[in-house]
């Protein structure tokens, strides 16, 4: 038996680095200027030490030379000797900021803030660079400067460097398939994407500009009594990031002004959000953030939110669901949490426990904060409702924690006007419907029957959203004796008058029939109360649901559907019908389908042959009227 140490060539794991490890090449800036943020930051926490002198102003210039194709990554942070550049730099994996953390892990305590743990960052570089430079000075007294350079093979250069200041110059080469990155724009784009919230100071020099000025300043005569540095130029030397976003401080502290200003800023969007959730947890784990809840759009597949996830206000990416739940993303917001347990590229999360249990907390936070608005402020969220309801029902059919957290402020609009949660529904229409809940899905097409419920004092909500067809089923399966009725499904025993005659009702029922044709149809005959009213159709629920939901999910829709055929006996039409000839069929002809068209008209579209058929029949209906009347 062999035993041995397994060993890591690096000259062949240099280009997997580069190829693989990260999802997209721009992080390389990223990585780049995280570590600047990291050397800064580690500065910091000596000087509070009493370790390293505080010289203030810190900073990180991203310096961009077209000229010479470089980008220049400068900070003056903690810097590095040579020492530390061959056991930091050549020995790949190996993390200076554990290093640092170890090192000092009794004076830092829990407070940690360092962003590197893995040592691969700094290799980010060579995807972008056919060479890399550094040229660093540390910050202990007496230190001597280091200049490293490597073409992202095997062999290195190291010798005395020329920098004056603490801190560190990583300089990249770019290479001729990277050219794309020499664009000052594409820089600021990767900066603000990445690096907006960073904790350093952030500033950005393209040097062909500088140049350009600088010539064109030297042609001019300087005129005596300048005014001085121009607006302009002072917005020129503003930091590209915001080192203290909104999320960092204390709710309490915040006003409504900051919360919209910060959304607008970061979402750019242009209409203020309807309300919003601060996350600032410190315990059993790190979480800040805000999450907004924008005006929605009806139909669900056409919302689009944007949750940011930050690890120690380094952006990692948008939308990641097993931070964030599926039904949160229709929301905007930035969360930060340090704790996260990233992968080494820093792209993605490694499968942890950890990260179920931030998810659950996020999602306890949002339902809290829903019933805090249910229970304090009412109106507000019954303002609100139209345009939260479609995030909260999906959130409902996605996840049984969240509905059962917030089913108490679950809400419904009535015809009557006003909102009603379930209970109240079902408390007010008890003697009237049992546990029996009428809708509404759409109130113009259903508009008779709408009227029917008003004027016998019944009442509906309305559930006109496509995501309601899966809804009703969901509410009626964790609601049990709960039945959801659209309202033209079934013709409740208060809109009855009375029974209509047996021989009258067997009458109707063959002449329509007969005339109708129509299998899958069944006729009733009942006394109405709106005796304006000649007939109602009644459509199967359960077989109208499993129409709509095959619709929904692509499965067709053209299925027959069960209906039945309500005839009202105490309305005049229906009585003149049967006081017809029996010998006139056209005239009865005309009258039992136009009764039929004009019910069915009351719940759905006609098509377009039936329309035509209707319009010629309303033609003849108002021919034998006129005739009527000239006699």
């Amino acid at each position: 038996m062999e035993k041995g140490s397994l060993s890591i060539n690096s000259e062949n794991l240099l280009p997997i680095i580069k190829k693989w490890l990260y999802s997209d090449t721009d992080i390389f800036l990223r990585e780049l200027v995280s570590n600047g943020c990291d050397a800064v930051n580690k500065l910091k926490k000596l000087v509070t030490m009493g370790e390293a002198e505080d010289k203030g102003a810190y900073k990180i210039t991203v310096s961009l030379d077209k000229e010479n194709k470089t980008i220049t990554v400068s900070d003056n942070g903690i810097g590095m000797t040579a020492d530390e550049i061959k056991e930091y730099i050549n020995q790949i994996a190996f993390s200076g900021a554990n290093s640092f953390i170890e090192k000092y892990k009794d004076q830092i305590g829990g407070e940690n803030d360092i962003i590197g743990h893995f040592g691969l960052g700094f290799y980010s570089a060579f995807m972008v660079a056919e060479r890399v430079e550094i040229d660093s000075l540390s910050y202990v007294e007496g230190a001597k400067p280091a200049h490293w350079s490597c073409d992202g093979g095997i062999e290195f250069e190291l010798d005395e460097g020329v920098r004056t200041e603490r801190g560190t110059d990583i300089i990249l080469h770019i290479s001729e398939e990277s050219k794309e990155f020499l664009n000052p724009y594409k820089l600021k784009e990767i900066l603000t994407k990445y690096c907006y919230f960073m904790p350093v100071e952030i500033y950005f020099e393209d040097l062909d500009e500088q140049r350009k000025e600088a010539a064109e300043a030297a042609t001019e005569e300087i005129k005596e009594g300048s005014e001085g540095v121009t607006e302009a130029e002072e917005k020129k030397h503003e930091p590209v990031n915001d080192v203290s976003p909104l999320w960092l401080k204390n709710p309490g502290d915040c006003t409504d002004e900051e919360y919209k200003s910060f959304y607008h800023k970061v979402f750019t969007d242009f209409n203020d959000p309807l309300f919003w959730i601060h996350l600032n947890m410190d315990y059993p784990f790190k979480i800040k953030g805000i999450l907004y809840f924008p005006k929605l759009k009806r139909e669900l597949d056409a919302i689009e939110g944007q949750v940011k996830l930050y690890n120690n206000q380094v952006f990692i990416a948008d939308n990641i669901k097993e931070v964030i739940p599926e039904f949160l993303l229709l929301l905007k917001g930035t969360i930060d949490c340090p704790d996260l347990p990233l992968n080494v590229s820093r792209s993605f999360l490694q499968n942890d426990g950890y990260v179920g249990k931030i998810s659950k907390y996020i999602v306890k936070k949002v339902a809290d904060k829903l019933n805090s608005l249910f229970k304090k402020d009412r109106e507000a969220y019954e303002t609100n409702w139209e345009d939260i309801n479609t995030f909260i029902k999906y959130g409902c059919l996605r996840d049984k924690d969240f509905y059962e957290k917030v089913k108490g402020s679950l809400i419904y609009r009535s015809i009557n006007g006003g909102y009603k949660t379930l209970n109240e529904y079902l408390e007010a229409n008890e003697a009237k419907t049992e546990k029996k809940v009428f809708y509404v899905s759409d109130e113009k097409q259903q508009a008779q029957y709408v009227s029917m419920f008003k004027e016998n004092d019944l009442e509906a909500v309305v559930l006109d959203n496509q995501i309601d067809v899966p809804y009703v089923n969901y509410m009626e399966m964790y609601n049990e004796g709960v039945q959801f009725l659209r309202i033209d499904s079934d013709v409740n025993e208060v809109l009855k008058s009375g029974d209509a005659d047996k021989d009258t009702a067997d009458k109707l029922e063959k002449l329509f029939k007969d005339v109708l044709g129509k299998e899958s149809l069944t006729v009733k005959v009942e006394k109405l109360k709106a005796d304006n009213v000649s007939a109602m159709i009644e459509l199967s629920e359960q077989s109208r649901r499993m129409m709509e939901m095959s619709k929904l999910y692509g499965f067709g829709g053209d299925m027959p559907m069960a209906e039945t055929l309500i005839l009202n006996a105490d309305n005049n039409v229906i009585k003149l019908l049967l006081g017809l000839d029996e010998n006139d069929k056209e005239n009865i002809e005309l009258v039992v389908k136009q009764v039929y068209d004009l019910a069915a008209m009351s719940h759905r579209p006609l098509s377009a042959e039936e329309l035509t058929d209707f319009l010629d029949r309303s033609n003849k209906v108002l021919a034998l009227a006129c005739e009527k009347s000239e006699k």
